[in-house]
């Protein structure tokens, strides 16, 4: 089991030059976790790619249903003053707090693309590569 944030989600099924690599670590370890915060996120990834005609209202439905169906046995909720506490004293936001969070609860990998968390929790976090490379 791993932990991915919201953009790895979006890498796995949306058409990016992340998408192979989603796909690889998908494979790797399909049994994939995130905070419920994903769902929001994930709509708003949508609704941009529906803003800049990528894709349609009916493929934006279908494509949040499949991935609601994939993550919903691994969707958790979060400590509130634990995600806080990460991010005073890291600077990330408490979005992004909330995935670290929840990897450490679960003793999983956080999978993430995103810098500043790679930089502020290398115990914890993760890239794609890092992870196909070493798991």
């Amino acid at each position: 089991m791993i932990v991915v944030d919201t953009n790895i989600i979006s890498y796995f099924y949306l058409n990016s030059k992340y998408s192979k690599i989603a796909e690889q670590t998908f494979k790797k370890d399909p049994v994939w976790s995130a905070p419920i915060l994903w769902r929001s996120e994930f709509r708003n990834v949508l609704t941009f790619y529906l803003r800049k005609k990528i894709i349609t209202l009916s493929e934006a439905i279908d494509i949040f249903e499949c991935a609601e169906e994939f993550l919903k046995e691994n969707e958790y909720e979060i400590n509130s003053m634990q995600v806080l506490s990460l991010s005073h004293s890291s600077g990330c936001s408490a979005y992004d707090c909330e995935f670290v969070n929840l990897a450490k609860d679960l003793g999983a990998l956080l999978v993430t693309q995103d810098k500043r968390i790679l930089h502020n929790f290398q115990e914890t976090a993760i890239s794609m590569s890092q992870f196909l490379e070493t798991h």
